[in-house]
């Protein structure tokens, strides 16, 4: 059996820009996504701040340092530029390796509005 947790997030980010015409996904700054150790084409859920919405998509890795996160397809109907959202990636950890005091610490990566790291 397997539990899942919060493996790592991208909190307060900027949104920069949405593209309703592209084939779908969320674009963010190369450097973020290492930083939280979010693979290229993972999996992530996004949970939009300013309106409640929340989805689940997955990265595609732009320019490094450039602070873009652009929210693309379908999904950008659920958010606007200047949005902040939250960025979550999960891992699921087998139950056997879970002990009562078993605590894992997701990653947390904290941005300012320019989407430059504040704290990893």
């Amino acid at each position: 059996m397997l539990k899942t947790f919060c493996y790592s997030k991208i909190h307060r980010a900027t949104i920069k820009s949405v593209d309703l015409n592209y084939e779908g996904s969320i674009t963010i700054d190369e450097e973020l996504l290492q930083k939280a150790d979010i693979q290229p084409y993972e999996q992530v859920h996004i949970l939009n701040i300013n309106n409640g919405n929340r989805f689940i998509t997955y990265t595609i890795p732009t320019e490094r340092n450039s602070g873009i996160i652009q929210v693309n397809g379908a999904a950008a109907h659920l958010c606007q530029a200047n949005d902040l959202i939250i960025i979550i990636s999960y891992c699921q950890i087998n139950i056997s390796e879970i002990s009562p005091d078993f605590l894992f610490q997701p990653k947390v990566v904290l941005v300012d509005q320019n989407n430059k790291i504040v704290k990893s």
